[in-house]
């Protein structure tokens, strides 16, 4: 239906064609504004404008077009439920007929704003009507004002949305969450297209339009895609022609919240091509996108105009509008289903994850069931892990999370609103990707022993087929044809099943496979190389002879080679690079390995994606080129991974790991004093960070024995030297940038890391850092906080009060040039005497108090408890 902006459009357009039939301008004007623009809105400002904008286009082409008394059809929808029996009674005057047809209209009217255009006029005599009106024209009875400004205006409208046009044109309104009223109205009569107001005026407009005639709109790009519109999209591409469309960027069109495409429908069938214009690349506003349409009219062969037969579309599952797809990939769709070879599932819903779910680091390392006994179903844990999607990473990782499912899940499957899907398939050995992204879908290998979510859809089959698709779902085949599927940010169970899978030979299979395997591999090793797997085993910057890193291998995996060596079965070294005394040359051979793993992964990559090419017949759509940004393994970073070491260090020191074992050595439980002999963790789990030497065990000093300890006395200076360049923190000295990382740099870094859920705690006075220290909260004890108040922070105060004392004696007696910078000292360290003060009563407070904690309530429920002596999380 119209609006000013359609209207003015159609104007200029509608000009065009009188005038090249030989009418005036005049005349044309004239002839538009009575017989061809009509335009309805809920909105009486809206309509106003509308016509207001029509009488002045007109005027453009006729100065004196306000004299001529012409009127345009623009007009305000109105409601019936205010007219009276006594009103119709007038109005029919007796006549049964005439009765019938305007109480028809009177109810098709009622509450008509809540429904705008989408009401349905039953068929009624509006000539007889009409004339009805003429007559009541000339009369003088009491109820003609109010049957000529009530119902002349119903019948006005019902004429409007009963007419045919040659051309429909709207922008709909974008909603799906409706009242009661409407609803019920949109269920009753567009049940088939409920999902969106907008839908439904995509199929009404249908109504309006003459047969073959033409329907424009502007709306959201959705419908064009996912599954709520495949019943419109089924209706249009068997009944209707799509003649042309335009797919925009998504933030072109400002005015819209979503992204939208525009479109025309022929209202009959055709099988003519169809004109689309996908401008999604090209950022800058709507100037931009009409610049390019422009271009592509000028020059079909631009790259981003296509012409496509609708047919095509219903040869994709869902019958996505994919016009942009070749014969190839059309053709590719004739192949089996994934859904014919293995089961795509969606997972549980807790609807509280904040009670169910933990990051693994956060419990009790000992309550999780990691690897899952042979019986399956045997669960002796209470947390086991969750499966819950993650970053853009391909092949394995994004294990952080872990689900309370104690007594089989008991407190979740009580929980109202908690949904438990596909149970059977708990556990099983799978492939999970990531229900929403906003670009590429990755894929990754999972072992048995996890549950799934619903963000972490999961594949489930035999274990060779698992391996061929996970090769086939990472390739550029995928990615091409899920553009297809899924070009929203949602990449469903549903849509992820109609994926066409080729039918290939054994051998091609088994290469395929071999393949698969190797870059699961790979990404294990990258995965397992940083403390936030938990299957880390030691840090890959410790030296060694031989570092080697060994991980267990499910038992259905085929041993695969590594450097010409054949391996065992059950277990898989991926690497042995030497390591030396110095820090700098673990990080080369961290290094090269990083590069070696990387550029094996990239390689393999390409050659899976050359193999499905070829199966496709895919050659003159892709190449099996592979941008370094989507290998998904990392590359060495000098800075990142010496924080990853200072880390490690700081986990040795709290015991959580240990020089002389492998993986976590404490992370609740009972204490193993025995796993420790290299290296001697904190007695207390208390480490202070100062910014003096104020005790013999601050982080500082605890630090610097790792690294002696780690790579020996004689080369300490210079490691030092090399981790200090590499903080690049302020500092004149190694030993001061190491300070100042760990006074300002280290918890920011701590909190990244682990998701904001800190496993050491920082104790924190304040901006002047008068006093912090660092606490395990796996070693947390109900008297731990008075220890921090009576070993560390009187032990601090007391240091205070002994240098602010001693300063105040050399001030006494310094020269002038002396007294200002140590005044400037002064006045820092009674600024931080102060904030420890303060600092003190609050600790004084919850130390009487001897508090608990119970691990398995999380790190966001426990750090509550302390947060008025607690760094904030940021």
């Amino acid at each position: 239906m119209g609006s000013a902006h359609f209207g003015i459009y159609a104007f200029d357009v509608l000009m065009k064609i009188y005038t090249e039939y030989g009418y005036t301008e005049r005349e044309a004007a004239a002839f538009i504004v009575q017989n061809n623009l009509y335009g309805l809105d809920i909105d009486d400002r809206a309509a106003q404008l509308a016509s207001f904008a029509i009488m002045m286009k007109a005027m453009q082409y006729d100065k004196r077009f306000l004299k001529r008394d012409i009127q345009p059809h623009f007009y305000e929808i109105k409601e019936s439920n205010h007219i009276g029996s006594f009103t119709v009674d007038y109005f029919a005057n007796g006549n049964a007929k005439l009765k019938k047809d305007i109480q028809s209209i009177i109810e098709d009217t009622r509450d008509a704003k809540e429904y705008g255009s989408i009401i349905q006029i039953a068929p009624v005599d509006f000539d007889t009507l009409f004339a009805r009106f003429e007559e009541i024209e000339a009369d003088v009875n009491l109820y003609r004002d109010t049957a000529l400004n009530d119902l002349l205006p119903l019948v006005h409208e019902a004429k409007i949305l009963s007419d045919k046009y040659a051309v429909v044109a709207t922008n709909p309104p974008y909603l799906n969450k409706f009242d009661a009223k409407l609803k019920k109205y949109i269920v009753d009569n567009y049940a088939d297209y409920k999902g969106d107001l907008f839908s439904v005026f995509i199929y009404r407009n249908f109504g309006f339009c003459e047969k073959n005639g033409y329907s424009g709109f502007m709306t959201p790009m959705v419908w064009m895609f996912i599954k709520t519109y495949e019943p419109l999209r089924k209706y249009v591409l068997n009944n209707k022609a799509i003649t042309t469309l335009i797919q925009f960027e998504y933030s072109a069109f400002e005015e819209a919240t979503v992204p939208i495409c525009s479109f025309v429908l022929k209202n009959g069938k055709s099988e003519s091509k169809g004109e689309y214009f996908r401008l999604s690349d090209f950022t800058g506003g709507m100037e931009v996108q009409c610049k390019k349409v422009k271009e592509a009219l000028a020059n079909p062969d631009c790259g981003f105009f296509y012409e496509s037969t609708q047919s095509n579309f219903s040869k994709i599952p869902g019958t996505p509008v994919a016009y942009w797809a070749s014969r190839a990939i059309f053709k590719s769709f004739e192949n089996k289903r994934l859904s014919e070879i293995a089961t795509a599932k969606k997972g549980l819903t807790t609807s509280k994850d904040e009670m169910f779910l933990r990051v693994w680091s956060e419990v009790n390392n000992n309550d999780i069931k990691f690897v899952l006994d042979e019986q399956k179903g045997v669960l002796d844990k209470r947390w086991v892990p969750l499966n819950k999607g993650g970053d853009y990473r391909k092949w394995y990782g994004n294990n952080v999370w872990i689900i309370d499912w104690d007594d089989n899940g008991k407190r979740v499957k009580d929980f109202k609103g908690a949904v438990i899907r596909n149970e059977e398939c708990y556990f099983l050995e799978s492939i999970s990707w990531n229900d929403i992204t906003s670009g590429k879908v990755s894929f990754r290998y999972k072992r048995p022993g996890q549950i799934f979510n619903d963000a972490g859809p999961s594949i489930f089959g035999d274990h060779e087929i698992l391996l061929f698709l996970l090769a086939l779902c990472n390739s550029v085949v995928m990615d091409a044809l899920s553009k297809l599927l899924a070009p929203t940010i949602h990449f469903t169970v549903g849509q992820l099943s109609g994926f066409p899978v080729a039918n290939v030979d054994a051998e091609v299979v088994s290469r395929i496979n071999l393949i698969s395997n190797d870059n699961i591999f790979l990404s294990v090793a990258d995965w397992d190389a940083f403390e936030t797997s938990w299957d880390f085993r030691r840090h890959p910057l410790l030296p060694s002879a031989i570092e080697e890193r060994w991980y267990d291998v499910p038992p259905d995996l085929t041993a695969i080679q590594t450097n010409g060596t054949s391996l065992d079965p059950k277990k898989v070294v991926l690497f042995g690079v030497s390591r030396g005394r110095l820090i700098e040359e673990s990080y080369k051979a961290w290094r090269q390995e990083c590069v070696d793993r990387f550029n094996q992964l990239k390689a393999n990559e390409e050659e899976l994606n050359r193999i499905f090419i070829d199966i496709y017949g895919l050659q003159d759509e892709l190449t099996p080129e592979e941008e370094d940004k989507d290998v998904t393994v990392r590359k060495a970073d000098l800075g990142r991974d010496i924080r990853s070491f200072v880390s490690y260090a700081v986990g040795c020191m709290f015991g959580r790991y240990s020089l002389d074992v492998d993986g976590l050595a404490y992370a609740g439980g009972d204490w193993d004093s025995s796993k420790y002999k290299t290296f001697i963790p904190d007695k207390d789990a208390i480490i202070p960070i100062t910014d003096d030497e104020y005790f013999k065990d601050d982080i500082v000093g605890r630090f610097v024995e790792f690294v002696k300890v780690v790579y020996g006395a004689d080369t300490l200076e210079e490691n030092l030297k090399f981790i200090a360049d590499a903080l690049d923190e302020k500092g004149s000295t190694s030993r001061e940038v190491i300070q100042n990382y760990f006074l300002n740099t280290f918890y920011k870094d701590h909190l990244k890391t682990y998701q904001k859920r800190p496993i050491y705690w920082l104790f924190d006075s304040g901006k002047k850092n008068g006093f912090k220290c660092l606490v395990y909260m796996h070693r947390y004890q109900p008297d731990t906080i008075a220890r921090i108040r009576t070993d560390y922070i009187h032990e601090q105060q007391a240091r205070y009060r002994t240098a602010i004392s001693g300063l105040e004696r050399q001030i006494n007696g310094a020269p002038t040039s002396e007294r200002v910078r140590l005044n400037k000292q002064l006045t820092k360290l009674k600024d931080q005497a102060e904030e420890v003060r303060v600092y003190e009563e609050k600790i004084h407070h919850l130390a009487d108090q001897m508090i608990s904690i119970d691990l398995d309530d999380g790190v966001k429920h426990n750090y509550a408890i302390f947060q008025d002596v607690l760094a904030k999380i940021k």
